[in-house]
C-alpha cells in the first residue's frame, strides 16, 4: 500500500493524512499516483470536466494516461485536490540519457520481469470502468471489479437482506454504499459476518470512503474496503485492497 502524505487543510489548517489512490494500468501493474510532496492542495470549489484527471506515466511500461486527480477531504467539510508530480518527458525508444542507442539485451527480453512472475495483477486485462451516474451503477461497477479480480461467477443478490449484501459469487460477498456519508462501524461488522457465515472474503465498496472506527476495525478483520469514484474505478483503501488487487481471487 502507498505510504501517506501530510495533507494541510486550507480552511481550518488541520492536517490530514493522505494515501494515494492506485489505479490499475493497462498493463496490469498496479500505478500509484505520485502525489507531489510539499504541494498545496487547493480548496475544489467549482468542478471541471478538465481539472477532474491527471497525465501520469506508469514506471513499468511507460504508458501516459489520464487518471482521476486525488482528492481529500477534511473533517471541517472541506474538499481539496492534491496536486500531482507532473510527468518526465519520455526519451526516445531505445535512445538512453546519453543520446547513444543502446545494446539490445536478448536476457532482458526474454525473462518475465519478478512482478509478472509473483502477481496476478499481471495476468489482468486491463479494467473496464463503468461510469457511475446511479446508485445501481455503483453496484455494476463494484460487480464487474469484482470479475475483474478473478470471481468470475458473483451476481447481485436477487432482494438486498437487512444485513445489506448487495453481491454474491463463490467465496465472495460484497456490500456497497452508494450514498454521501461516510461508511459507518456497524456496517464493517455485519459484512464481515456475512462472509464469516458463508466461508467466503467480505469485501466492502463505498462512493463517500469510510468513517475512522470503520476504517480501523476493517484493517483488524482483514477486511478489504475500496472507495469508487465517478468514473467507476475502484481505489484500493487499506492494505487487504492492495493484496486482494495484487493476487484476485486465486490468492484467497
Amino acid at each position: 500500500m502507498a505510504d501517506s502524505v501530510p495533507v494541510r487543510c486550507p480552511t481550518c489548517r488541520r492536517e490530514n493524512a493522505f494515501t494515494p489512490p492506485t489505479f490499475p494500468c493497462a498493463c496490469g501493474a498496479p500505478l500509484t499516483l505520485p502525489v507531489l510532496r510539499g504541494g498545496v492542495p487547493v480548496e475544489i470549489l467549482h468542478r471541471t470536466w478538465q481539472a477532474s484527471w491527471v497525465e501520469v506515466r506508469c514506471e513499468v511500461c511507460g504508458r501516459q494516461d489520464e487518471w482521476p486527480a486525488p482528492e481529500s477531504g477534511c473533517a471541517c467539510g472541506t474538499v481539496v485536490r492534491i496536486p500531482v508530480a507532473p510527468a518526465p518527458p519520455q526519451p526516445p525508444p531505445n535512445f538512453p540519457s546519453s543520446g547513444r542507442p543502446a545494446a539490445p539485451n536478448p536476457a532482458a527480453a526474454a525473462s518475465p520481469s519478478p512482478t509478472a512472475e509473483t502477481s496476478h495483477a499481471s495476468l489482468r486485462p486491463a479494467f473496464r470502468p463503468v461510469t457511475i451516474r446511479t446508485a445501481r451503477d455503483c453496484v455494476t461497477a463494484a460487480e464487474q471489479y469484482l470479475k475483474w479480480l478473478g470471481y468470475a461467477d458473483v451476481a447481485r443478490t436477487k432482494e438486498r437482506t437487512a444485513s445489506g449484501v448487495d453481491l454474491r459469487g463463490t467465496g465472495v460477498v460484497a456490500q456497497v454504499d452508494p450514498t454521501t456519508r461516510a461508511t459507518q462501524l456497524r456496517e464493517i461488522e455485519c459484512l464481515w459476518l456475512n462472509g464469516l457465515n458463508d466461508s467466503a472474503i467480505a469485501v466492502f465498496f463505498s462512493l463517500a470512503g469510510y468513517a475512522r472506527d470503520a476504517r480501523s476495525r476493517a484493517d483488524e478483520l482483514h477486511l478489504p474496503l475500496f472507495v469508487m469514484d465517478l468514473t467507476g474505478t475502484p481505489q484500493p483503501v487499506n492494505d487487504p485492497a492492495d493484496e486482494l488487487i495484487k493476487y484476485g481471487a486465486a490468492g484467497r
